[in-house]
């Protein structure tokens, strides 16, 4: 690593690890399969229970799960995976079905003045998250709770106290450091890191998570075909049933969906205060399709750095559009803008300015958490990735930002 920046000349044609070989090859002798029974006995097996609620969720469980099978270069480390996330939402799913039955008082819960923000994906959604989650005012879903909402009864506590999802969740992050060590580089995820609601979501499966994991138009086109307030419905009971577990019960939620889903999340939280991070699409998308072509070198059969672009580019500009059409559906009085040059500035004073549309008052213990966090979390903490879009996609950036005149018409936003 050196201070001027971190080039990743493989990205196209990867020189795999010993240990990337290793668990490539070892994935590649076991047997996957992709149906529904598979992943709903596994969760029934891993957690003694049957209830799912209701069942409309099985036809979209099959949809995502043709949809993988239809990716055929995902590879067996991508395959398992995928495989492995569908126990665990269907066990969670489970999980709450049987906490809800437990606990009917849970729906008297109320989710009342969230804030959320919304934003695409490498906008400054991740820090706006996690600096105002820095509040202990604000109830949050860190990323080991994200994955196991719901406790286990039959886990015990680690010798030293922690939660065993915790735990769980630590020696994950640490297994992906070891084997894709440039990830934290580019989106560090710590088990105590603040997380989307997303994860939650996934409960219902109905949401856009699926095609972060593998190239799935089946599912994409399905998803988008569907109204989607039943889910944030849904959304909002698991909500409830977290903060009851735990508060405080004022949120700070965070996740990119909501740009083309404002009617179903102001439908489910009429009175939330909505933050909108804008950034140069072209910044976005250099930064999130490194990313992922960066991560094929394990989970594919075969990086393809031009058909990542090519579906994320269409992905994005469909969410910019549905934001640009949609945004009004939040009140002025409830909405802001936050510019990603103008946050980059002064984080502390776009925190402000957020509060004081959110009638949420600053208090010096508060502003005290943001300092530290920001002494803790300094820009580049892990070293910095350096982005070529033309050189690693074959994509001129000036001509790529013109398809995106209709989102620089809309904000004030600065090309990078």
């Amino acid at each position: 690593m050196t201070t001027a920046g971190i080039r990743i000349e493989d990205l196209a044609d990867p020189i795999l690890s010993e240990m990337q070989k290793t668990v490539i090859d070892a994935v590649g002798r076991m047997s996957i399969t992709l149906t529904e029974d598979a992943v709903l006995t596994a969760a029934q097996s891993q957690t003694g229970l049957s209830d799912f609620g209701r069942d409309d969720f099985r036809e979209r469980l099959q949809v995502w799960l043709l949809a993988l099978d239809e990716d055929a270069e995902l590879g067996p480390v991508g395959r398992i995976g995928a495989f492995n996330d569908c126990v665990r939402y269907a066990a969670n799913r489970l999980r709450f079905e049987d906490w809800m039955r437990r606990h009917p008082e849970i729906d008297d819960e109320a989710v009342e003045s969230p804030i959320i923000i919304v934003g695409l994906p490498r906008s400054g959604t991740t820090h706006l998250l996690n600096l105002i989650a820095s509040d202990d005012r604000l109830r949050s879903l860190p990323y080991w709770e994200s994955l196991e909402p719901f406790p286990n009864p039959d886990d015990e506590a680690s010798p030293d106290g922690l939660d065993p999802r915790l735990v769980r969740c630590r020696d994950r992050s640490t297994q992906q450091d070891t084997l894709m060590p440039l990830l934290r580089n580019m989106h560090h995820m710590t088990a105590e890191h603040v997380h989307e609601e997303i994860e939650v979501q996934a409960l219902d499966f109905s949401s856009y998570q699926l095609e972060w994991i593998a190239r799935v138009p089946r599912w994409r086109d399905y998803y988008l075909s569907h109204d989607q307030r039943p889910h944030y419905v849904y959304l909002e009971r698991v909500l409830k049933a977290l903060q009851w577990m735990r508060g405080p019960k004022r949120w700070i939620l965070k996740s990119p969906q909501h740009l083309e889903q404002l009617g179903p999340l102001m439908n489910t939280f009429p009175d939330a205060t909505v933050a909108f991070t804008h950034r140069d699409p072209v910044a976005v998308i250099t930064s999130a399709i490194t990313m992922l072509a960066y991560g094929s070198r394990l989970g594919r059969t075969r990086v393809d750095p031009a058909g990542v672009a090519e579906y994320w580019i269409d992905r994005i500009e469909r969410l910019l559009r549905s934001c640009v059409k949609d945004r009004d559906l939040v009140p002025q009085d409830q909405g802001i803008d936050v510019l990603f040059h103008e946050f980059m500035a002064d984080d502390l004073a776009m925190v402000e300015r957020i509060y004081d549309l959110a009638g949420f008052p600053m208090t010096g213990a508060a502003r005290s958490a943001f300092e530290q966090y920001l002494l803790d979390n300094p820009r580049g903490k892990h070293g910095r990735i350096l982005y070529d879009l033309e050189a690693d996609f074959g994509i001129n950036p000036d001509e790529l930002r013109g398809r995106f005149a209709f989102y620089f018409d809309r904000f004030a936003i600065r090309a990078e």
